[in-house]
């Protein structure tokens, strides 16, 4: 366990912390006899972020610290799928570069993959910026998807072949674990503490970001829910308004015949109904032979090997 593993190390712009960052990952590594790898990906860093962890981890002769690269900034879950495909070991620990995390959390990660775990979630303790936010967050996400962690967007561990059978959009590393425990994945959580950013500033402000949050979560939401039945959502819709048409039909029918009085727009709305109707249940049909298809795609995906 103590060489089977990754450390990955998301990086933006961070080349104040930088020298902090692998002294004491390396310092860390020493202390506790670890012999994983660190995988540091700059994610288009203007800074020199990559360059600077590069001089860093040479000045210290440390041969399993490599840095990957990307053309621009794509963002965290680019950087997990990236570091996740780039390495071999059995187990991923994901750490933040802004060290508000202490390095010595790592083989506590370990011991807990080690008792049989997919996943490992560390639980925050202390006080942070935006912890209203993501507190209603954790909240929404634990009573939606039903995950048994409360804190969805902290450092974790977890099995790489979790991360690789998973399609992550653009980010969806904030659902990794939902995602994951939706497909059967095992997750605990343990407290770790939070310390103070010690440099730079956080890459996750604004009010937009949560806007953005809660449209990705009733995304994440629907495609749990509905991907796999797609004609629940989309047939039985069709079928309450073709029901809805024809019994408005039947009142247009008495209120012309019965009690000979005509109103035209009832019969708009009969059309109306019935035309909607039937074309959700045409869609829900085909959106199940899409979900069929990508059934039997993720199912070559699970047999082939890596």
């Amino acid at each position: 366990m103590r060489r089977d593993f990754a450390v990955v190390v998301p990086a933006f712009n961070e080349a104040e912390v930088i020298p902090a960052l692998v002294r004491e990952l390396h310092e860390a590594f020493v202390r506790h006899g670890l012999q994983g790898e660190v995988l540091l990906v700059d994610d288009g860093s203007t800074d020199g972020t990559g360059d600077r962890a590069e001089a860093e981890a040479e000045a210290l002769g440390w041969d399993d610290f490599r840095v990957l690269r990307h053309r621009k900034n794509l963002g965290k879950t680019e950087a997990m799928v990236t570091a996740g495909w780039a390495t071999e070991r059995t187990f991923i620990v994901l750490f933040d570069a802004d060290l508000q995390h202490s390095p010595d959390e790592i083989p506590r990660f370990l011991a807990r993959l080690a008792e049989g775990w997919d996943i490992v979630c560390g639980r925050k303790v202390g006080a942070y910026q935006k912890q209203g936010v993501s507190s209603v967050y954790n909240r929404l996400s634990r009573r939606i998807f039903r995950v048994p962690v409360s804190d969805l967007n902290s450092m974790k561990a977890f099995r790489r072949s979790v991360l690789t059978e998973l399609h992550l959009r653009h980010d969806w590393h904030r659902f990794f674990v939902v995602l994951a425990h939706d497909r059967g994945a095992s997750v605990t959580e343990m407290e770790i503490e939070l310390h103070p950013r010690r440099a730079g500033t956080s890459k996750y402000t604004g009010g937009w970001r949560v806007v953005v949050g809660l449209m990705d979560l009733v995304s994440v939401w629907f495609l749990l829910l509905f991907s796999k039945k797609p004609l629940l959502l989309f047939g039985f819709s069709g079928l309450v308004l073709v029901v809805l048409g024809l019994l408005v039909g039947l009142v247009a029918l008495w209120l012309r015949f019965g009690m000979n009085q005509g109103f035209r727009p009832l019969l708009t709305l009969v059309a109306l109904l019935q035309t909607v109707g039937f074309i959700l249940l045409g869609f829900g049909l085909l959106a199940e032979m899409v979900a069929q298809l990508r059934a039997e795609v993720e199912g070559l995906r699970r047999r082939r090997p890596e």
